[in-house]
């Protein structure tokens, strides 16, 4: 039975409209987003990664909201800091959607609203900080902003997780005025580095010559107290040696003493013959007088042989 062509045309039209009501029913979400619905423009619910089935024609979906962490970027702007140096500073913003429904409802532009902001605050902490400390004091930036920022974007439902400023660059002439004076303050402490070199070295040698000349004088002193010791026990030795031949002298009588200086006289002339430095041999005195004392050494010689020991 053939079809005529108003059945036809119906038939098409309610083929089509179920389609467009499966459409409008059936939504399949990705993940990392979550998609508000709305009825009648309300917000009702959010509709979760996967295949999620709404009421057609009466449920609708509202916003698309991203709910991975994104990083935004802080366009450079030119800040003026306390001592009215004029820097460039921009820097990066991480945050992620907590609450689906206050980011789409409470805040009109989420990524509008942070970049201002974003800007504000940098513009804020920058300008009641000196240059130097603005050049030095990133992580302390980098802290109150993500304080500030995480505190003012909570009613919003979203998360600033992180905060860098990765840019805070003084003017040309700025920059080259800044890197003169870390030259000249470079100088200074080689300069200052290398005075206190000289100075520690100069006390070392002077501690050292010093040492030196305490150890010298120590030297000295132990060399003479030697010295003077051995002067001591020489002049011992010399006056024992006196007071013997002054006892022999005593007990033998002149006989002795003869024999003592004969024997004294033999020996310094032997030494002085027998120098083999010596070419020539001058005998100061009369060859009677060496022959009588010679003589009378063998004399005393004698006389102790006769005497012998007694028993």
């Amino acid at each position: 039975m053939m079809l005529s062509e108003g059945a036809l045309i119906v038939l098409v039209v309610l083929l089509a409209l179920a389609v467009l009501t499966a459409f409008k029913g059936i939504r399949t979400v990705p993940q990392g987003e979550a998609w508000t619905v709305e009825r009648f423009g309300a917000f009702t619910r959010i509709l979760q990664p996967g295949l999620n089935f709404l009421v057609p024609y009466i449920d609708g979906i509202g916003h698309k909201v991203n709910v991975q962490e994104t990083v935004l970027d802080i366009p450079e702007q030119a800040v003026i800091t306390r001592d009215n140096a004029n820097v460039s500073v921009d820097g990066v913003v991480y945050y992620r959607v907590m609450d689906p429904e206050r980011a789409a409802y409470q805040v009109q532009n989420l990524t509008q609203a942070l970049t201002a902001l974003s800007m504000t605050n940098i513009r804020a902490i920058i300008g009641e900080m000196d240059l130097d400390a603005a050049l030095s004091s990133r992580d302390k930036i980098n802290t109150y902003l993500l304080s500030v920022l995480d505190g003012a974007t909570d009613p919003w439902g979203v998360k600033v997780t992180r905060v860098e400023i990765r840019k805070i660059e003084p003017p040309a002439n700025l920059v080259a005025a800044m890197n003169t004076q870390m030259i000249a303050e470079r100088e200074r402490r080689a300069t200052v580095a290398r005075a206190q070199g000289e100075r520690e070295a100069a006390i070392a040698r002077a501690e050292g010559e010093k040492a030196a000349q305490v150890l010298e004088a120590e030297g000295r002193l132990e060399a003479a107290r030697r010295d003077a010791e051995a002067r001591e026990r020489l002049a011992l030795a010399e006056a024992e040696a006196t007071r013997s031949v002054a006892a022999a002298a005593r007990e033998g009588g002149d006989a002795a003493l003869n024999y003592f200086i004969a024997e004294r006289y033999i020996r310094a002339f032997g030494e002085l013959a027998g120098n083999p430095a010596s070419k020539l041999v001058v005998v100061p005195v009369e060859a009677s007088a060496l022959a009588g004392g010679i003589t009378g050494a063998l004399e005393v010689f004698r006389h102790a042989g006769v005497a012998g020991p007694r028993s």
